[in-house]
């Protein structure tokens, strides 16, 4: 009998063992960034950025997963042309400044689940406030796959030298369409390009006849500056720009937005 019980104690044991082990056991390493990627900063510190997904200035009213540091990330080839384009813009008084780089798969896969449920409206108010809900993924606005994720696309403006700072969003605060004249939307230190950023509306359009006078010249200043230096503009978003070729063109990465996965690159 006493025989019996040690072995069950010893089983018991076992059992708690195995049990507090397997979390760690079962819990899966982050996914890592190739050789090819790097952080924007160690190849251009001068490029401003402001990373919105980190906050809760976004579509969703939330940070984005995946986005665990203000940090952009590209491919190195993406990077080194945005720091050619910079040095030609800083001699004419002028600064990028990136929105979003390199995004990973689940934070596409965050955009699909809010677009999916039709009542979380909290931001409709700034940036889709024409646009039903409903109808995201049929318009274009969402989709389950982005360039982004590739590693060579960058949501990006221009600011103006010096930059003046531009103030937190603060939960909650009223909300302004982001096609509204610029002193009336969410400031923003960039020069004027007719809409906000991630404006979901034909005005984003890069060539939409609507936008003329200096916000044109804007837009087609940012372009042209950065298709000179191997980018190409998506026609429906005038931030948005991928270089070309892409290192990766097939690859939709997942490794989180932090300094860690590209750290000694």
């Amino acid at each position: 009998m006493r025989t019996a019980l040690r072995s069950l104690a010893a089983t018991a044991a076992a059992l708690l063992a195995v049990t507090a082990l397997s979390p760690a056991a079962q819990a899966r390493p982050e996914p890592k960034a190739p050789e090819e990627f790097v952080a924007l900063r160690s190849v251009d510190p001068t490029i401003i950025q402001e990373m919105r997904y980190t906050t809760a200035h976004t579509f969703l009213g939330e940070r984005v997963d995946g986005y665990r540091q203000p940090v952009c990330i590209l491919t190195r080839p993406a990077a080194r042309a945005l720091h050619l384009a910079q040095k030609r813009l800083s001699r004419h008084g002028y600064s990028l400044k990136v929105y979003d780089c390199y995004r990973p798969q689940r934070a596409v896969d965050h955009f699909v689940r809010w677009a999916k449920d039709l009542d979380d409206q909290s931001m409709k108010g700034e940036f889709y406030p024409r646009v039903d809900k409903g109808r995201l993924f049929e318009d274009g606005y969402i989709a389950e796959k982005s360039g982004h994720s590739r590693g060579s696309t960058v949501d990006l403006t221009l600011v103006r030298l010096p930059a003046p700072p531009t103030r937190p969003y603060r939960p909650g605060e009223r909300l302004a369409p982001c096609f509204a004249p610029k002193g009336e939307r969410f400031p923003d230190n960039s020069v004027d390009m007719g809409t906000g950023y991630d404006c979901f509306d034909t005005l984003s359009h890069t060539d939409d006849a609507r936008i003329q006078g200096l916000q044109r010249v804007n837009r087609q200043f940012l372009k042209r500056t950065l298709t000179e230096v191997g980018f190409v503009n998506l026609p429906e978003e005038w931030w948005h720009f991928t270089f070309k070729p892409e290192p990766f063109p097939d690859t939709y990465f997942d490794f989180p937005v932090h300094r860690r996965p590209v750290a000694g690159h």
